[in-house]
């Protein structure tokens, strides 16, 4: 980290002004490059911006952030010009180069100011499209996520020093069932970290989306479900069975959380080869959905809603489409098969756009499986990895107590795991991944 970087901080495109952001030992040398005086410390202050030789660039708010009081720990420099192509060759010339994706906050992290999974924090942060999101980017940031691993992390090394006394002192006048009092802490930790792993999709879910898929056979109204919850016409309605053929997700926000609704392809038995593909994408995504909306043609009586019946799992919705008609002998078979699957069943007329019900339905569905008293013990995949590590780990050593060695071994490999997770461990196999995910100038 000896060179000097920087990077727009702002979104290209028209603007007023934009800002560039330095860091590095060459920060101040290129900001009076640039600006000539200095101002002081966390002063703003109006400097003409000069090239290396004399030629005014831009009239420009500059400041002079020194470190190790800055984001990144470096010294840094902030320059708010209007003219942002002339401002990167003069800085280019005067030895800085352009930032990688996410440099300045690997470098924060490599310097102490952020731990890996805050760092983390700040790519959600700036992906946020919800209140729920940004909500729990914040708390991660400021440490909820790091503190509870850290928790769990002492806990272990509290343990282990039980142990380690009972392999290193199995002379010495040392408790003879020292061991065993490494026993309470591990059992609740055990607990702790079961139950942590029970939720573990919680936080991954609000950062990445709920997941809802909209399933049923073709022409049950689908696409037209599709389009009432979404206010807009995303899909294609017609009266053609098996228009739908790919999966059409449509972003939305329900309560303040982010969610995916997909619509799909009619769930049937077909020959013809597009449509064969389309359901198999249609099985596939509605497997891994969060929620299901079973939609079913209540004026029909053909048995075309078993196909997709199929899919539908406890806890799902049942949508009894087209209450508008005279009802099918389906509606009563579809409603008998929702009860044995405790589905909550609604009817209703898209028909009539009669879908006040099911939004309320969906909106407090959403929130209990989102809402919780505890901040998420895992917001990506790479921690519930972690946790599962340890874990096993964990659960492993409570099962050799009576060899200390042993268990010692597993309850410093479980710590090992946790510690990963905010980087006081083996962040060095992980840091590319993480940081590849950042836009520039962050």
């Amino acid at each position: 980290m000896s060179d000097t970087i920087f990077a727009l901080a702002t979104a290209p495109g028209r603007s007023a002004i934009a800002v560039i952001r330095l860091s590095g030992p060459g920060s101040r040398a290129s900001l009076e490059g640039l600006a000539g005086h200095v101002p002081g410390p966390r002063r703003a202050a109006v400097r003409e911006l000069k090239d290396r030789g004399g030629g005014v660039l831009d009239r420009a708010l500059v400041l002079w952030l020194p470190g190790p009081g800055s984001y990144t720990g470096e010294d840094c420099a902030e320059l708010h010009p209007a003219v942002v192509d002339g401002v990167t060759a003069a800085l280019l010339a005067l030895g800085a180069r352009l930032a990688e994706p996410g440099e300045f906050t690997r470098r924060a992290f490599e310097n102490g100011k952020l731990d890996l999974d805050q760092a983390e924090a700040v790519a959600d942060l700036i992906d946020a499209e919800s209140a729920a999101q940004a909500r729990q980017a914040l708390n991660q940031l400021e440490g909820a996520l790091g503190r509870r691993y850290e928790a769990w992390r002492g806990a272990l090394v509290e343990a282990l020093a039980y142990l380690e006394a009972a392999v290193d002192f199995p002379d010495e006048e040392v408790p003879i069932d020292i061991a065993d009092q490494a026993r309470g802490s591990l059992e609740t930790l055990a607990a702790d970290l079961d139950a942590a792993l029970t939720d573990e999709a919680r936080g991954r879910r609000v950062r990445e989306g709920y997941r809802i898929a909209i399933v049923g056979a073709p022409n049950a109204g689908k696409s037209s479900l599709l389009n009432a919850l979404a206010g807009r016409d995303a899909a294609i309605v017609t009266p053609i069975a098996g228009a739908t053929r790919d999966v059409i997700e449509v972003p939305l926000t329900l309560a303040g959380y982010r969610v995916i609704l997909a619509d799909m392809a009619g769930v049937r038995e077909t020959s013809e080869p597009i449509e064969i593909e389309g359901v198999r994408r249609a099985r596939a995504w509605a497997a891994s959905a969060d929620l299901r909306l079973w939609v079913v043609d209540q004026a029909a009586s053909d048995g075309a809603w078993r196909e997709a019946a199929a899919l539908v799992k406890t806890g799902d919705v049942c949508v009894l489409n087209k209450s508008d008609l005279t009802p099918g002998s389906d509606a009563d078979m579809a409603r008998q098969k929702a009860e044995a699957l405790d589905l909550r069943t609604l009817s209703l007329s898209l028909k009539d756009a009669d879908i006040e019900g099911l939004n309320e339905a969906l909106t407090g569905r959403v929130t209990t499986d989102l809402a919780g008293a505890d901040f998420p013990a895992a917001t990506r995949l790479r921690h519930e990895d972690c946790l599962k590590a340890a874990r096993a780990h964990l659960h492993r050593a409570m099962g050799s107590l009576g060899e200390p060695e042993l268990a010692a071994e597993d309850v410093r490999l479980a710590a090992n795991a946790l510690g990963r997770v905010t980087g006081r461990v083996g962040a060095e196999d992980v840091l590319d991944r993480v940081f590849a995910s950042f836009c520039i100038g962050k």
